[in-house]
């Protein structure tokens, strides 16, 4: 693509029809927002420049999208052509290339369409290219009505169509790559003398037509790539559609889905061949799994890397990495910032934040590690605590190699466990521990023989 083509994304929604607050189109699917889903495509298609037109209230969209993109809001919501409008300053920038705009709401589109519109829209010489698909029930949309060499004639909204081109299957999907130079000399040129008192996009298309520009139409292969939300059913659809398609992806890929019920799989995520998903996994953001590794049933990880071989059963993850040959779960939860090595085993009700795990080491149950650092080839016995927070700082443990923590026990930080050293079950301990040593912090037991309470005593 050009250095001047741009990209000018419609996402000033509301959510008001869905009934939730902030932008619709950081809704998520696949447990991305949908407006990021549009901004990957148009970047994979060679864009690196956009302008978001978003509504008052849309600090959530500025943050998501930082510097990678310049936000313009728009004040009133007057309709697309009043949209594209706000966004004049930026068109200025671009003056001599393409600009695509596309809908926040409408995350399918792929850039691999995107670059096919544009390939056309420059060959033809066309002021505007729609992007179409072809659907078997086409109501509700603007049809494409075109002549005989495929030249866009006219966009019939639904309402005003006759009998004729109410037949026509081929609707507008609401993106489109303009000349930069022919958009901004339309843009002034449309009203909103219409039943919305609106200005809309369409016509502006019509605006080119009667000053004799030629508009050309580049149909989808995938019909789904139009799809957007206005409604809580039309983001179920989506959902639908975008995890069916990766699930076929990653089946092709040798991926093993032995049951696809619950199971999502964000289009971020890498999985190699050989793994193996079981029903209720989801998988989120920039997570990666390794070959042969074996996920389920009913997990959750988001923005991790599993190793290969490993197992992870009925337990969540979250911003951390676990190695090879991992076994992790049931009922197991790894919060932010957490590196389990090779071989690591965690069992049931096991709490692990914010700390690193050595080579073998294992935690079978009923345990919190937080803040620590374990070395490798340790025990850590039933019911241990890490006792890390004080009631306003948190302070880190370190438990070196070897070492055998015994149950019930509080490990009190700030404090080291020393290599090979050995911690008696129920101890709660407050003094670091040398190498090779063995700590006993608890009370000495007392057994009194024959003894009754109180109240049997006074009989």
């Amino acid at each position: 693509m050009h250095h001047h083509d741009c990209a000018v994304v419609l996402a000033a929604g509301d959510g008001k029809r869905m009934r939730i607050a902030g932008s619709k189109v950081m809704l998520p699917v696949l447990g991305k927002p949908m407006v990021e889903w549009v901004l990957t495509a148009a970047m994979k298609a060679g864009i690196s420049d956009s302008c978001l037109i978003i509504g008052k209230c849309a600090d959530d969209v500025r943050a998501l999208v930082g510097e990678r993109a310049c936000c313009v809001t728009q004040e009133e919501r007057l309709g697309t052509g009043h949209a594209v409008m706000q966004a004049a300053g930026f068109l200025q920038e671009h003056i001599g290339g393409s600009c695509l705009v596309l809908a926040g709401d409408c995350p399918l589109i792929s850039a691999e369409t995107i670059a096919g519109a544009y390939t056309q829209h420059i060959a033809e010489g066309c002021a505007a290219t729609v992007i179409s698909a072809v659907v078997e029930d086409p109501t509700g949309y603007g049809r494409i009505v075109c002549d005989m060499h495929g030249g866009l004639l006219k966009i019939v909204e639904d309402k005003d169509a006759g009998e004729a081109e109410r037949r026509i299957h081929e609707i507008n999907s609401s993106a489109y790559w303009f000349d930069v130079d022919a958009l901004l000399a339309a843009l002034p040129n449309i009203t909103n003398k219409n039943s919305k008192g609106e200005y809309y996009l369409t016509d502006v298309i019509e605006v080119m037509l009667d000053a004799e520009l030629r508009a050309g139409v580049f149909t989808a292969k995938n019909s789904e790539e139009i799809l957007g939300a206005n409604t809580q059913q039309q983001l179920l659809r989506l959902q639908k559609v975008a995890g069916a398609a990766t699930l076929e992806h990653w089946m092709s890929e040798g991926v093993m889905i032995t049951d696809d019920a619950g199971v999502a799989i964000g289009p971020d995520v890498i999985i190699e061949p050989g793994a193996i998903l079981h029903k209720g996994v989801r998988l989120l953001g920039k997570t990666f799994i390794g070959e042969e590794a074996e996920i389920g049933p009913d997990c959750l990880i988001a923005d991790s890397s599993i190793g290969a071989g490993s197992r992870v059963n009925a337990s969540q993850i979250y911003q951390s990495e676990l190695g090879k040959k991992v076994r992790l779960g049931p009922y197991s939860h790894v919060r932010p910032n957490c590196k389990l090595a090779d071989g690591v085993k965690i069992g049931n009700f096991v709490e692990i934040k914010n700390s690193n795990i050595g080579e073998k080491t294992s935690s079978a149950h009923l345990t919190y590690i937080g803040d620590s650092d374990i070395g490798a080839r340790c025990n850590i016995g039933c019911g241990v605590v890490t006792v890390n927070y004080d009631g306003k700082n948190k302070y880190r443990t370190t438990v070196k190699d070897d070492a055998f923590v015994g149950c019930n026990v509080n490990l009190v930080a700030p404090v080291s466990i020393g290599e090979k050293s050995y911690i008696a079950a129920g101890s709660t301990v407050t003094d670091d521990v040398p190498d090779t040593s063995l700590a006993i912090a608890r009370a000495r037991q007392t057994t009194k023989e024959n003894w009754k309470p109180k109240w049997e005593r006074s009989e």
